[in-house]
C-alpha cells in the first residue's frame, strides 16, 4: 500500500477493536464509530463476575466448542489461540492466570484495565474514535452514513463518510442496551446478503410454573447438578426464574436445546439433584429416615437438599413416597421447556451472517470491501472464554484479510448499486 488507506471499523466491542489494532499496526487510517457513548460496554458486563477471556484446554477440543461452525472458524482461531491471547495481555501490562477449572482470567479479574490499556494502545497508534455514531447503512455512492452527535453539539443528524473499505463488528442482538441490537440484519438483507435467524443462544429456557413456586422460589440457584440432555450430561449450577430456569449448565445445552424446541415444540432436560450421590446411595440414606417424618424433612435431613429443590420436585408432579421411585426422581427431574428466554436476555447471539456469504477472509461476496466479523457472524459458542476468543480471533482475521485486499489493489470507494 503506497498511500495510507481510510478504514472505518464499526463497532467498538473486542472484534471491532481487535481489527482496528491490527489495521493500524498494518499503516491504515483507522476509525472506529460506535453508536453508544462509549466503547467495549459488552465487555465491562463480560467481565463483572471476572473476564473469562479464553479456555486453556487443547486447541482441538477448543475447536469443537464451535459445534458446526468449527471449520469455517478455524483459521481465525489456529492464527490467535489462547497463548497468543496471554501474550497480547502481558504486552498491555495485565497478567493473565488458568484457574481451576481451565478458564483464563486478567490477574485482577476485572475488565476495565484490560480496557483502558488497550484504548490506550490503539490512541498511540493513531486510532481514532467517534462515539454516538448509529450505523445507517450506505449512500448511493458507496458513502457511509450516520445519525451522529458530534463532540460539542446537543443533537444528533446525518452523516456521510467515505472509506477505502470498511469492517463491520456490529455484535448479535443479545443485551441490546449495551449496543447490540441486530439493526444491521436488514441494512445487509437488502443489498443481498445472507443472514441467518438470529437467535438466542447461552440462554435460559420457559416453562409455566405454578404462581406460588415462581414467587418464592424465583432467583434462587441449585447448585451443584448435572443437567442431561440426549447423550451430553452437564454438571454446573441453575437458577430458578419467574419463567423457567437459566444458568451456566443449561446454557451449555441451549443449542441442543433450543433446535429440539424448533423441530419437536419442546425439549426435556434431566435434572440431577445430588450428582454426587449414586441412585443405590440415595436409596440407602432415604430407607434410613423415619416413614412417621414429612417428606420435605426426610429430603432436607437425609440428602441435605434446600427447600427449592423439594419444591422442584413437587412442582413437576406426583413426588412419590416409595424410597427407590423417589431417588429415581431426584436423580432425573424432567424439566419440560417450551420456549427459550428472550434473546433480548440471552448471553449471546445464534445466527447471523452465513459463512457463504463471506469469502475465506470474512469479506462479503455480495459487497467488495465489507468485511464483517466477529458475533454478527453465524457462529455459536457454549461460555468459557470461547465467545470473546472468537470475536478476538475473527476481529483480527477479517482485518488481515482486507489488508490483502487492499495490498492487490481492492477496490476503492466502492461503488454500490442504488
Amino acid at each position: 500500500m503506497t498511500d495510507k488507506p481510510r478504514i472505518v471499523v464499526v463497532g467498538g466491542g473486542p472484534a471491532g477493536l481487535a481489527a482496528a489494532e491490527y489495521l493500524a499496526g498494518a499503516g491504515c487510517g483507522v476509525r472506529v464509530m460506535e453508536r453508544m457513548p462509549s466503547l467495549g460496554r459488552k465487555l465491562l458486563m463480560a467481565g463483572r463476575g471476572g473476564l473469562n477471556i479464553a479456555h486453556s484446554e487443547e486447541h482441538a477440543a477448543v475447536l469443537e466448542r464451535y459445534g458446526p461452525a468449527s471449520p469455517w472458524l478455524q483459521p481465525a482461531l489456529d492464527a490467535w489461540t489462547m497463548p497468543h491471547i496471554r501474550d497480547w495481555m502481558a504486552g498491555l501490562g495485565q497478567e493473565s492466570f488458568v484457574g481451576s477449572s481451565g478458564r483464563v482470567f486478567p490477574m485482577g479479574m476485572k475488565a476495565s484495565p484490560l480496557l483502558r490499556a488497550w484504548l490506550a494502545r490503539l490512541n498511540a497508534a493513531g486510532v481514532t474514535f467517534q462515539t454516538r455514531a448509529e450505523w445507517l447503512g450506505w449512500g448511493a455512492h458507496g458513502q457511509l452514513l450516520f445519525n451522529m452527535q458530534p463532540p460539542g453539539e446537543l443533537v444528533r443528524h446525518q452523516v456521510e463518510v467515505e472509506a477505502d473499505a470498511v469492517l463491520l463488528a456490529l455484535g448479535g442482538a443479545s443485551w441490546p442496551r449495551l449496543g447490540s441490537s441486530g439493526s444491521w440484519v436488514p441494512l445487509l438483507q437488502q443489498h443481498g446478503v445472507e443472514v441467518a435467524r438470529l437467535e438466542p443462544a447461552n440462554c435460559g429456557f420457559c416453562t409455566p410454573w405454578a404462581a406460588f413456586f415462581a414467587e418464592r422460589f424465583a432467583g434462587t440457584p441449585l447448585k451443584p447438578v448435572a443437567l442431561t440432555f440426549g447423550e451430553k450430561r452437564v454438571r454446573g449450577e441453575i437458577v430458578l426464574t419467574r419463567t423457567g430456569v437459566e444458568g451456566g449448565a443449561l446454557y451449555a445445552l441451549s443449542r441442543a436445546v433450543r433446535q429440539a424446541i424448533t423441530e419437536q415444540g419442546h425439549a426435556t432436560v434431566l435434572c440431577d439433584l445430588r450428582p454426587d450421590l449414586s441412585g443405590q446411595d440415595l436409596l440407602e440414606k432415604l430407607r434410613a429416615t423415619r416413614a412417621r417424618e414429612s417428606l420435605s424433612n426426610r429430603l432436607r435431613k437425609a440428602l441435605r437438599l434446600p427447600p427449592a429443590a423439594v419444591g422442584l420436585l413437587r412442582e413437576v408432579g406426583v413426588t412419590p413416597t416409595d424410597p427407590r421411585a423417589l431417588a429415581a426422581l431426584i436423580k432425573a427431574v424432567p424439566l419440560t421447556f417450551h420456549a427459550a428466554a428472550p434473546l433480548a436476555r440471552a448471553i449471546s447471539t445464534a445466527g447471523g451472517v452465513t459463512c457463504a456469504a463471506c469469502d475465506e477472509s470474512f469479506m462479503l461476496k455480495a459487497l467488495p470491501g465489507v468485511f464483517v466479523a466477529g458475533e454478527m457472524l453465524d457462529w455459536e459458542a457454549p461460555t468459557g472464554g470461547y465467545l470473546l476468543h472468537a470475536c478476538l480471533a475473527t476481529g483480527r482475521a477479517a482485518a488481515k484479510g482486507m489488508e490483502a485486499w487492499l495490498r492487490k489493489g481492492g477496490a476503492r470507494r466502492y461503488p454500490l448499486q442504488p
